[in-house]
């Protein structure tokens, strides 16, 4: 196989989507139902301890975050270019469930999610507030981390199998 750029491009990519969706994957399966043992209080703080490490703009994270967004469009451009057919459907497909499966509703609803727990003094609440803030926060958090975690692996899986088929 010749390394074109495309191929190039796609590997970045698969690598990148795939370490953004294992982390999801991690969250759904062990992360979350692990605090969720913990009390209300104890579960948002520890929620909130985690999220502290992101919002202040780990490098690494933020470079494997944003770097599959890029090379997923850079992908996306180059299989325009190159591709026809079945292919070029895989990689439109592909890049839609990731960019809009994935990418859309974290912006749209965990990180929200996340700044409003980032917002709360949960030492100052008291149990029932706790216990409110807490079922606000983990139904939704852990509804939308399952919708990115299945989108994530289909996006992966078609790109996998675009990156075997060239």
């Amino acid at each position: 196989m010749d390394l074109t750029p495309l191929h190039v491009a796609l590997m970045m990519s698969i690598l990148l989507c795939s370490l953004v969706t294992g982390l999801l994957f991690g969250f759904a399966v062990v992360v979350m139902p692990g605090i969720a043992k913990l009390t209300d209080k104890e579960f948002l703080l520890a929620f909130k301890h985690m999220d502290e490490i992101i919002q202040n703009n780990q490098p690494l994270f933020i470079l494997v975050w944003a770097g599959s967004i890029l090379t997923v469009l850079a992908t996306l451009i180059l299989g325009t270019i190159d591709l026809a057919g079945t292919q070029l459907y895989l990689l439109w497909i592909a890049t839609a469930l990731y960019l809009f499966g994935v990418q859309l509703p974290t912006f749209r609803f965990n990180i929200p999610l996340n700044d409003s727990l980032q917002a709360l003094d949960i030492e100052a609440l008291d149990d029932s507030g706790a216990a409110g803030s807490r079922m606000d926060f983990e139904s939704p958090w852990n509804r939308w981390n399952g919708f990115r975690t299945v989108n994530g692996v289909i996006a992966v899986s078609m790109l996998l199998f675009l990156l075997f088929q060239l």
